[in-house]
């Protein structure tokens, strides 16, 4: 096909690598809400649906590059189902937690965030799966010729209206969360750093407590991070559909083509290294459990039982708080 986009073999191990990591990352997050009842709050447990959308993610499109699809045949069609669903479902729980944070912290409605979790189950997996059945059923999946993709299948490149479909299973859901979470984390922050300001006037002391710091700090990293790193992963998929859209050749490039796989499977990798590799509790709670980094691993700090991660300016208890911030 003269279209085609030749992946490379050095683009497919450093790929699969990535694929491996994120598997990794997603089941590290799963097992260590399975292992630590203190740590099943309401948000880690929107993080754990996502891993498990980005643990589908990370295998399908590990044995669609392994593969490297060369043609339509069964299993080229059922990976590029299980790939567009999962891939879709992680956007719409990346959004969700942004949603339940912002009703949780800037709302100050932990009921009404709470209440919000059936209807983000009905959306994040329900969506998904009615848009990959319709596609599956009216043959719109199968081989892509990696125009927009690293060797796996997803919408085929011979349809008509490939580019309908491609943005009904995966674009379109991916621009909106490129405007959405960035919007929703931003007013997060505000919200945060507004209650800290205002706790500041009746609690002037806290300035000379140096140790207070970490909290406000890790927490406006990780808000800033989450968006930053999502699109930072996402933007290079968008350029090359848009480049694709252009008929521009550029999208063919060795570099894009291993930027997009890097960026479309490491969503998983990223997840582990923010909540918990650098969630300083539950790091020293693996150090334990593994018998490694013994000297860098604390009692104290696996003692916590909140996950990690300080409570925002709000009543104590809110379970918000263990995606937002970090020990001392």
């Amino acid at each position: 096909m003269s279209n085609r986009t030749e992946v490379y073999l050095s683009e497919q191990v450093v790929v699969l690598v990535s694929c491996a990591l994120s598997f990794l990352g997603s089941s590290l997050i799963i097992l260590t809400y399975v292992l630590w009842s203190d740590l099943r709050t309401t948000p880690r447990k929107l993080l754990v649906f996502l891993s498990v959308s980005d643990w589908l993610s990370a295998a399908s499109y590990a044995f669609g590059v392994w593969r490297a699809f060369g043609s339509d045949s069964p299993d080229c069609v059922a990976q590029g189902a299980v790939s567009t669903f999962s891939n879709t479902s992680s956007f719409f729980w990346t959004v969700a937690i942004a949603i339940y944070l912002y009703v949780f912290i800037v709302r100050c409605s932990q009921r009404a965030a709470d209440s919000l979790v059936l209807f983000f189950h009905l959306i994040s997996w329900g969506v998904p799966l009615a848009i990959t059945v319709a596609a599956v059923c009216l043959n719109k999946i199968g081989y892509n010729a990696s125009e927009v993709s690293v060797g796996w299948c997803w919408i085929r490149i011979q349809a008509p209206d490939r580019v309908l479909w491609m943005l009904l299973t995966g674009k379109i859901w991916e621009f909106l969360a490129y405007l959405t979470l960035p919007v929703l984390y931003v007013l997060i922050k505000r919200h945060i750093s507004g209650a800290h300001a205002a706790l500041s006037e009746y609690r002037p002391l806290l300035a000379s407590r140096p140790a207070s710091q970490p909290f406000s700090s890790m927490a406006d990293v990780k808000l800033t991070l989450i968006p930053v790193i999502f699109i930072a992963l996402r933007m290079w998929s968008t350029v090359r559909f848009v480049l694709l859209l252009a008929g521009s050749p550029a999208r063919q490039h060795p570099v894009l083509v291993t930027l997009h796989g890097i960026g479309n499977t490491s969503q998983g990798a990223a997840n582990c290294i923010m909540f918990v590799l650098f969630t300083r509790p539950i790091r020293s709670r693996l150090c334990a459990t593994f018998c490694c980094c013994c000297g860098s691993c604390g009692g104290e700090e696996a003692a916590r039982p909140d996950g990690g991660l300080p409570p925002p300016p709000a009543p104590a208890g809110r379970d918000a708080s263990t995606l937002t911030g970090e020990d001392r």
